[in-house]
């Protein structure tokens, strides 16, 4: 299923989150349960699965993450696991750094400092795969990929950092 065409909304990867909500909030009063109580029961078996996917359209188009990949699979892209990120040396050597500095953060201030960090390095990246994005072509597409895959570890990083933070300031 096309979330984009069933949110009306451009098969693009830069959206607008405030038009994403309110086509969700629309599509969520036009289907839900409730107003079909009456229904038959087949009749409500269709609006609950409809509802189902609306929301599963609005969960996956919200996330930068989940709206890339979907695009690229509507572009016909196979996703590689996030394993595949193990043949760039490079980025393994990031995620290295980027570990090590995590581990040796002994104080709020330094993991401020990788939080700031973080979120610079992933609103490149979201620049990055947008930019790539625009251009429909195999080559862009991979490139996107592959970017989504990094971003995925930048985010769960940002998770493990938030973590920490929160049990050095619950200490």
């Amino acid at each position: 299923m096309n979330y984009f065409e069933l949110y009306n909304l451009p098969e693009q990867f830069e959206l607008d989150l405030v038009k994403l909500k309110q086509h969700y909030q629309t599509l969520q009063k036009l289907t839900h349960p409730d107003r079909f109580a009456t229904a038959s029961e087949q009749q409500k078996r269709m609006y609950l699965t409809k509802n189902a996917q609306i929301n599963d359209a609005y969960s996956v188009l919200q996330s930068p993450i989940s709206r890339g990949e979907h695009l690229l699979e509507l572009r016909g892209v196979e996703l590689a696991s996030e394993q595949d990120t193990v043949g760039d040396v490079e980025f393994l050597m990031e995620q290295m750094e980027w570990r090590e500095a995590l581990e040796d953060a002994d104080s709020v201030e330094a993991l401020e400092k990788l939080v700031a960090d973080n979120h610079q390095v992933l609103a490149q990246q979201e620049q990055a795969i947008a930019a790539l994005l625009l251009n429909n072509n195999e080559q862009d597409n991979q490139s996107a990929a592959q970017e989504l895959r990094k971003m995925k570890f930048m985010i769960k990083l940002a998770s493990e950092i938030d973590t920490k933070m929160d049990r050095m300031t619950d200490s």
